[in-house]
């Protein structure tokens, strides 16, 4: 009897009743994706993907560090794909718009395993500006459109280059305004010389994504994702406002020129079955943002939420990471940077 599809409990149930073994992990090896299975934890037995595949930030580092993270300290069976090139690699590297008169040489971006999705009780996005064969970007809609929870880090709110294939009652659905509550629409200070301190809201400090979450910063600047005098759509919580610093030290002063913006909400997105998803969306994330115990812990809690394990969150269980996790420098300077190409278990 197959019980793969089931929820956790009654496949734990059945695998008892019928001494059928339970899978390790709801994904199989492969060497185009990695997966973590689950440790003891209030995760046990749910499955989150975890999508690396933009050019700046590093989630290449970063989304198998946190799948490290949630699976060891928080038991949850964690798979991580990439975006790969022709060879196979993770390739941030490639790039995302045609060069001036090679449009016909351009080759969309390759995300294996998407298939898995199927199988996922949670994703998190972390995608930049991608072009996606038709195939893939369903397999994400069916996701996006499911039910299911979802998070997205950074980049993610502009994750893909043009419009997925989902429509909404004959009207397009845009993918950051409409699914995540907000688009990139500008650095709200200066790229690269900025910094961000995380403050709580106030009046959100209750909520339970906030648990034990204190000390965010991160060394990447704050987004704008709404026009200025504006706000986030009135079907986002705000959770946490980034105040852009005067430099990317942690303790630099911030900038009393600008104003806090949001950087962490959450809101319900209804699918065409009339179902509600509920989304955390951070536009903090970088690899070196993430090396932030508070960043993770805001993530990780996001995680619980969105599973609606609410009572399972912890202000104590443990958030460090696992291993070493030395993330190289965000940006496009690839050489200087020491970004290339590299098979997918050398992220393991």
């Amino acid at each position: 009897m197959e019980f793969s599809n089931l929820c956790p409990m009654l496949r734990t149930l059945l695998a008892l009743i019928f001494c059928t073994p339970l899978l390790a992990h709801p994904v199989p090896e492969s060497p185009h994706w990695l997966i973590y299975p689950g440790g003891d934890g209030p995760g046990k037995g749910r499955h989150i993907v975890l999508i690396a595949a933009e050019q700046e930030y590093r989630s290449e580092q970063s989304m198998p560090m946190m799948a490290k993270v949630l699976s060891k300290h928080h038991g949850f069976d964690c798979t991580v794909l990439f975006g790969v090139n022709e060879k196979g690699e993770v390739d941030p590297t490639l790039p995302v718009y045609p060069e001036k008169g090679k449009e016909a040489e351009f080759k969309p971006h390759h995300i294996p395993g998407l298939e898995h999705l199927a199988s996922a009780d949670l994703v998190v996005f972390f995608t930049r500006e991608l072009t996606l064969p038709m195939t893939e970007q369903q397999q994400i809609v069916k996701y996006i459109d499911s039910g299911k929870p979802f998070i997205a880090l950074r980049t993610a709110n502009h994750g893909f280059r043009s419009t997925l294939p989902y429509k909404l009652n004959g009207k397009q659905v845009r993918w950051g305004e409409d699914v995540l509550g907000g688009s990139f629409l500008g650095h709200h200070g200066r790229w690269q010389a900025d910094s961000t301190r995380g403050i709580l809201v106030a009046e959100q400090k209750q909520h339970s994504i906030l648990t034990g979450v204190s000390d965010i910063w991160g060394n990447s600047d704050v987004y704008r994702t709404y026009k200025e005098g504006a706000a986030l759509p009135a079907d986002c919580t705000a959770l946490v406002w980034g105040q852009p610093l005067t430099g990317r030290n942690h303790d630099d002063p911030p900038n009393a020129k600008l104003e806090p913006l949001p950087v962490a909400w959450v809101k319900n997105w209804q699918t065409s079955t009339g179902k509600n998803a509920l989304v955390f969306h951070s536009t903090m994330g970088s690899g070196t943002d993430l090396q932030s115990a508070g960043l993770r812990r805001l993530v990780i809690n996001a995680a619980y939420w969105c599973l609606k394990m609410e009572p399972s969150i912890s202000a104590t269980r443990s958030v460090d990471i696992v291993g070493d996790y030395k993330p190289l420098g965000s940006g496009f300077n690839y050489v200087k940077l020491g970004v290339q190409p590299k098979p997918v278990a050398a992220y393991r």
